[in-house]
């Protein structure tokens, strides 16, 4: 259904429903009425904004977003990607690609609305190195699960641990034991062989990626600064670089670790303030590359006297409860991203002098 209201030619503001086929457009004039209402097929896309004089035109970010933008930025227009959450307010109801592309035209001209950078192709496929890397590291450990699983049913049972699971690994591998004696019949060897070659495989392209990540991270002024920081690797460096493009979006390191996830959710009211669990909003990711690292650091803290971990030392001594290793970790994390944010901004490395007094 097309509903055209008004000339095309005073359209300055168009929110734009993404989908595979078929596109919402939603257009406004300069005074806020309605112009355009239509839907538009995939491949009349780039001929109607074509054929519009160069207006703002909000995107939700979302698949394939990214790319829409690059083009239509190509055509002289203005483009700002909205995160999904920050559209749902102005959903009015019955939610449908009209009411969303309205929505999105809505949320775009706000003053104080949030926005995603558009991404290049480069960068994008530096993401996807990240992604297609932590899909095979999945699939490895739902591999080396597998073979535990079928090792016990023959009463062969391993620890827990990555270590133990590919000692189980060597050990259907060789079918004989530390003494020499067969503890693994040639049958079951066959059957599981083909899970042994899938992480052979997997453990191959894992280790061609972790050198492209090195490789670039030896290249990134950035990266480098970064890796002087406790619990941060190659690859946790080279993801916070490929996802924070620009920290000038972020106010302070306490708002980038809340774009993380990593800050306790608020529930305020009546001036009374209570603080929950983290929110775990933002990139799962990176939070997770954090607080993975944290972890290490914790568990490699002796022998350091800087001021990160024995700030982490005396936090670890005043929790009492159950999980206090888990909540300093994620607390670290926390701190740990906002020396990220402090070393992105003002430049300068992670200084491991030893705390004063």
């Amino acid at each position: 259904m097309v509903k055209s209201i008004r000339n095309l030619s005073s359209v300055t503001v168009i929110g734009l429903d993404i989908a595979k086929n078929v596109f919402q457009v939603h257009g406004v004039d300069a005074a806020g009425a309605a112009v355009v209402a239509k839907a538009v097929r995939r491949g009349q896309l780039m001929s109607f904004f074509s054929s519009l004089p160069p207006c703002l035109i909000g995107i939700e970010a979302c698949s394939s977003a990214h790319h829409w933008a690059r083009s239509l930025v190509a055509l002289g227009h203005q483009v700002k990607l909205i995160p999904p959450a920050y559209v749902k307010p102005y959903v009015r109801r019955n939610k449908n690609d009209a009411v969303d592309a309205a929505a999105i035209c809505e949320a775009v001209g706000r003053p104080n609305m949030r926005f995603v950078p558009v991404r290049s192709v480069e960068n994008q496929a530096q993401l996807m190195r990240h992604r297609a890397r932590e899909l095979l590291a999945g699939n490895r450990t739902q591999m080396l699960n597998a073979l535990r699983g079928h090792m016990a049913e023959i009463g062969i049972v391993a620890a827990q641990g990555v270590q133990h699971a590919y000692g189980l690994k060597r050990l259907l591998a060789d079918g004989v034991d530390a003494n020499g004696e067969i503890v693994v019949a040639d049958g079951v060897r066959k059957a599981l062989a083909p899970l042994v070659h899938q992480i052979d495989a997997i453990d191959a392209e894992i280790a061609a990626i972790d050198e492209e990540i090195k490789t670039q991270v030896k290249a990134d002024d950035r990266a480098r600064r970064l890796m002087t920081i406790p619990g941060i690797g190659p690859l946790t460096a080279a993801a916070i670089v490929a996802t924070v493009q620009d920290t000038s979006a972020f106010a302070s390191g306490r708002e980038f670790a809340a774009f993380l996830g990593l800050t306790p959710r608020q529930n305020a009211t009546g001036g009374k303030e209570r603080l929950g669990r983290i929110t775990k909003m933002g990139d799962r990711y990176l939070r997770k590359l954090l607080v993975v690292g944290a972890c290490a650091t914790l568990s490699h803290r002796k022998g350091h006297d800087d001021a990160l971990r024995l700030w982490a030392d005396r936090l670890l001594a005043r929790k009492a409860v159950k999980y206090k290793f888990k909540l300093t970790a994620v607390a670290l994390a926390n701190k740990v991203a906002r020396i990220v944010f402090a070393l992105l901004t003002r430049g300068g490395e992670y200084n491991e002098r030893p705390a004063v007094g």
